[in-house]
């Protein structure tokens, strides 16, 4: 209660600041207190609401004591104590300190892996489901660079995805996804299993990660891909090689060596910052660890089984099935437990709450194999 009471009062005095002519003039600093107000106001309204059940209860409570108003607050009690309960692990899940990256654009990489043709094929589904959510969500994806096959697949792909709350949302996406389907190809009708990685980036600024010249090894080639296409005349693809940890970007989507090279340098950003943050958090996020690993099939995060129409998180063993909606780019029934689990594991890890079992997601179905 001190906490939520402490800020309150940080709530009022932005209040204050942001109607003061010399933060107004201030650019930078009316955007930080503008969204650090906007950070409070979801907690604001939660403690507001628990406050008013508070008192609520309490008056029943008192209540009980007159005869005439007993049966009335009888009747109300149970589910006003139930209500605080339930409020009472809101307010806890918005107090945990946020993730300092979670307001944060992201850097999205989508490579085939164990499947041949299949696997681009997947892919390149993969693809169109996170652009089609994204679309819905109103956020904006910028293609850095892709390879692409004769297939209509892709080898792989690099994307920035920009908008609110891109990294919270798409922050467990990352892994091995794991497809079982038929292939366009196969006479026989065997059902074929693929595999594609995806990797969640934190979008990074200079100010986060400063790249030394010394450290950096530039390659100039011409673009690669399938077609003749006019960008594959001109050697416009930029590679660059941070030389003290041998991560190797490519970018050659622009027929512009400048522009590929700005984008390189801000993919390899975000691979140095989501290096260190694992760094750091090695000892106690064990979810975080090797967020792509090698692409084979028994490291699966996720199953999509077109013959079904299911899709199954391993992680949390939810099994919809709705796959023919989900591919289509409504994440939102798996995104939405994903995070919920997240945040029962941080109170249960953080703060030793027992109850957070309660947000974890349900099984759904059974466990694919």
């Amino acid at each position: 209660m001190e906490k939520l009471e402490a800020l309150v009062r940080r709530a009022d005095e932005l209040d204050r600041l942001l109607c003061e002519p010399g933060v107004t003039a201030d650019a930078q600093r009316y955007r930080t207190l503008t969204r650090e107000r906007s950070h409070l106001d979801p907690l604001l309204t939660a403690y507001a609401r628990y406050r008013d059940t508070a008192r609520r209860l309490k008056d029943d409570q008192e209540a009980l004591g007159d005869p005439e108003l007993r049966p009335l607050a009888e009747a109300e009690l149970p589910g006003l104590e139930r209500d605080l309960s339930e409020q009472e692990l809101a307010l806890t899940l918005l107090l945990l300190p946020p993730d300092p990256h979670d307001e944060r654009n992201v850097i999205l990489e989508l490579r085939a892996a164990e499947g041949g043709d299949e696997a681009t094929l997947f892919a390149a589904d993969l693809f169109r489901m996170y652009a089609r959510f994204a679309e819905k969500k109103g956020w904006r994806i910028e293609v850095l660079s892709e390879n692409k096959t004769l297939v209509g697949g892709l080898k792989e792909l690099v994307a920035q995805v920009s908008g609110a709350e891109v990294y919270s949302t798409l922050r467990f996406e990352g892994g091995v996804h794991r497809v079982q389907r038929v292939p366009a190809t196969e006479a026989q009708g065997r059902v074929h299993t693929s595999t594609a990685t995806v990797a969640v980036l934190p979008e990074a600024e200079e100010v986060d990660v400063r790249l030394d010249d010394k450290d950096l090894d530039f390659s100039i080639a011409a673009s690669g891909g399938p077609g003749g296409q006019g960008v594959n005349t001109t050697n416009s693809a930029v590679q660059v090689r941070h030389i003290p940890t041998g991560i190797i970007v490519k970018c050659q989507d622009e027929r512009s060596q400048i522009k590929n090279k700005a984008k390189a340098l801000k993919v390899l950003r975000s691979h140095l910052l989501e290096r260190e943050r694992r760094r750091q958090d090695e000892a106690i996020a064990s979810e975080r660890r090797g967020m792509v690993g090698s692409g084979e099939r028994a490291e699966k995060v996720r199953t999509y089984n077109f013959p079904q129409n299911r899709v199954t998180d391993h992680r949390i063993q939810l099994t919809l099935y709705k796959l023919d909606r989900v591919i289509d780019g409504a994440l939102e029934e798996l995104a939405v437990p994903l995070r919920t689990h997240h945040q029962a594991e941080r109170l249960r890890r953080e703060l030793g709450i027992t109850t957070a079992v309660a947000l974890q997601a349900p099984a759904n179905g059974p466990s694919d194999d």
